[in-house]
């Protein structure tokens, strides 16, 4: 195991490192999770930072723990397993996830993307990728950006065609931006695989594929990406937790 990061509390980064783990399928087939006292040893923390680390795993259907026998991965039926609670989890995917993209950024007249952003021109930069695990393409994204907002980078190495890298375009576009990001609104639907998407996952014209539509806002209000995104249902499981804040 690596090191926990340290920007975050110990048993959050464990939690998340555990996450990375289990989607990259390294406790499949049963394989027991390290225990408590391992993972406290491991990383030089305490039992009880490892223990909370567990419970919020299994408060998010993540792992399942047997009385006298251990901790398991909850089984996904092979498929690609994502637990999103923060913008967090969606900069994360670069973690155990590989990002291709198919049309490097380009300027274009786009009026329902111009006014999902809240633009004043009707001009956005695109670029379109498609993300794989394990080899497994499961998602194509089509992200729109104002043009301010894409000159930062667009001229990025990571986004030329045909690229292939780790990384997420949030985690691309934040280190340049005055205001961090700290708002996802996000609406879910399902539609038809068009030709291009069936070519890009590997599914039959028509078959449904689950649509994910992101507009992300930095700390001034503002909008600086939408990311429309469709999903192929089996390679691919979406989680999300909703938590209640403390009273």
């Amino acid at each position: 195991m690596g090191m926990l990061d340290g920007a975050q509390p110990a048993y959050k980064a464990l939690a998340a490192q555990l996450r990375s783990q289990i989607a990259n399928g390294e406790f499949r087939d049963g394989v027991r999770l390290p225990t408590e006292a391992e993972l406290a040893r491991t990383h030089g923390i305490s039992r009880q930072t490892v223990r909370r680390a567990f419970l919020e795993l299994v408060a998010d259907g993540v792992v399942y723990r047997v009385p006298g026998r251990g901790t398991f991965a909850t089984e996904t039926g092979g498929r690609y397993l994502r637990q999103l609670g923060s913008i967090e989890d969606l900069m994360n995917l670069s973690a155990d996830t590989d990002m291709e993209v198919l049309e490097a950024p380009s300027r274009r007249v786009d009026l329902e993307a111009a006014g999902r952003l809240r633009l004043e021109t009707d001009v956005v930069y695109r670029v379109v990728f498609r993300r794989f695990h394990d080899g497994v393409p499961f998602v194509v994204t089509a992200v729109s950006w104002p043009e301010g907002i894409a000159r930062l980078v667009s001229d990025a190495p990571e986004l030329k065609q045909g690229a292939l890298s780790s990384y997420t375009m949030i985690g691309l576009l934040e280190p340049h931006l005055k205001h961090p990001i700290v708002e996802c609104a996000q609406s879910i639907t399902a539609t038809a695989a068009s030709e291009f998407l069936a070519g890009q996952l590997g599914c039959a014209v028509g078959q449904p594929v689950l649509r994910v539509d992101r507009t992300y806002l930095d700390s001034s209000g503002t909008a600086v990406e939408l990311a429309v995104s469709h999903f192929l249902p089996e390679a691919y499981t979406y989680r999300v937790t909703l938590r209640r804040e403390a009273r």
